[in-house]
């Protein structure tokens, strides 16, 4: 059976476009105009450049029109870490550390080699972490604001696992959950996974449009919410008290699931109560050790409401079985001589003084971001593409992320994220100064 003729001519424009016959920046016709020109109706037209979409090669814009993405940056951006070469200053991912941090480890191993149950922790651990662990994270939490039991806490595999085995347990393939516009891509690549429909709420200042979310939630069925309160990644925003008191009313109003996202939260000094302390019943407080210790430890917690407990028990003995033993044992006991505190609080002075060489190096230049957060977001004029500022910056050995691996709308804003904390200060500066340069270039 012969192909529609539509994707001959989607095939032709992928081809001149992977060719740099149409160039990356290149606008497009118009609907209308490749219908009229290829000879065939206006939705023919319409799937064609879907199609092209689909495949990353093109991007519309609202008022603006179609245009050639820059096809040379790494697919993902944002997502999937690759290895990045000896010469590139990486701000697309953040992995923070410390000056002494290897000698903290040798200690800690030492000490683990001394330790009377060690032989315990090379046996299979129970699947929601052995009752001292769970216990010790308690603790650590009820620090931070948070009240709760051991029992209702879950040792995993970092954040991104805990974020994974909470769709896994309670929700199920074609539930509706509401993110925000802009959020962490590791959700958006779980969901995808679960096969769940992401329904994105536009922010209104410090947060998300609560009236939006309202109408949503009248409009659709919608089963759960993914929100970063504290600390939002990528805009860095801290909800304020009050707001949070009426997402939590209007989850009660709706029934949602709130799917809370702590990972930044320890940067923020004092924030107001979790959402896990204000509706204990239907949240799922997702959190690691990852950005606040080192992103090796892969060691992660999950707080529940106590009926959750056992499904998201199930989903961790379906995937990893249980956590590593020995990993969680060094945690835990850094949680308990101090030592996380004092990373933590080390860290918040780094993201700090980071921040301020922000601020010294790109001047005037519109960003939204944090004092204390380890990332910045650089919306872009009208007339700058995000694409080419990318690559203009990957040529210049700087890798940065757009804002498409952020976005749950159909269209991407034209910004770009900058992680501050995986370089030290002196190649940040620098690598500053190129991002500055390259969105100066082109900007009209």
């Amino acid at each position: 059976m012969a192909e529609p003729r539509y994707k001959a001519v989607v095939d032709r424009l992928a081809a001149e476009i992977r060719s740099g016959a149409l160039p990356a920046g290149a606008r497009l016709p118009t609907h209308r105009d490749l219908a009229t020109r290829e000879g065939f109706a206006l939705v023919t037209a319409t799937r064609v450049y879907s199609e092209l979409r689909a495949m990353g090669l093109i991007s519309g814009e609202t008022g603006r029109g179609t245009f050639v993405k820059e096809t040379a940056l790494a697919p993902g951006q944002g997502v999937d870490l690759d290895a990045v070469a000896a010469d590139m200053v990486d701000l697309s991912f953040n992995y923070p550390s410390l000056p002494g941090q290897a000698e903290l480890l040798r200690g800690a191993l030492r000490q683990l080699a001394g330790a009377g149950d060690l032989e315990a922790l090379l046996r299979y651990q129970p699947h929601g972490g052995r009752p001292a662990d769970r216990a010790a994270i308690a603790r650590h939490l009820r620090r931070r604001g948070l009240e709760v039991e051991g029992d209702r806490v879950l040792v995993v595999d970092g954040a991104q696992h805990g974020l994974a085995v909470t769709l896994m347990a309670l929700l199920e393939p074609g539930d509706v959950v509401a993110v925000d516009a802009l959020t962490y891509p590791g959700f958006r690549l779980v969901a995808g996974m679960q096969r769940l429909e992401l329904a994105p709420v536009p922010a209104a200042g410090a947060g998300p449009d609560l009236d939006a979310l309202e109408t949503l939630c009248r409009r659709r069925r919608v089963k759960a919410i993914y929100t970063m309160p504290t600390l939002n990644n990528p805009l860095g925003w801290v909800m304020a008290a009050t707001r949070r008191r009426e997402l939590v009313a209007l989850a009660r109003r709706h029934d949602l699931l709130i799917i809370e996202d702590g990972a930044y939260a320890y940067l923020a000094d004092h924030p107001p109560p979790p959402l896990a302390m204000l509706a204990p019943e239907r949240t799922v407080y997702v959190s690691g050790f990852s950005k606040s210790v080192a992103a090796g430890l892969r060691v992660g917690f999950a707080v529940a409401p106590t009926e959750r407990v056992h499904a998201l028990e199930r989903a961790i003995r379906a995937t990893t079985w249980n956590t590593p033993g020995v990993m969680t044992a060094i945690t835990t006991g850094w949680l308990e001589d101090g030592t996380v505190a004092r990373l933590e609080a080390h860290k918040r002075e780094d993201a700090r003084r980071r921040q301020r060489l922000v601020a010294e190096r790109l001047g005037t230049m519109k960003r939204i971001t944090h004092p204390s957060s380890y990332f910045v977001w650089l919306p872009l004029g009208e007339a700058v593409r995000a694409d080419q500022v990318a690559m203009a910056l990957q040529r210049e050995r700087v890798s940065v992320s757009t804002a498409e691996p952020f976005a749950t709308t159909p269209q991407a804003p034209h910004a770009i994220r900058l992680a501050l904390g995986s370089v030290d200060l002196v190649r940040l500066a620098a690598a500053l100064d190129r991002v500055r340069a390259a969105i100066e270039a082109r900007t009209f």
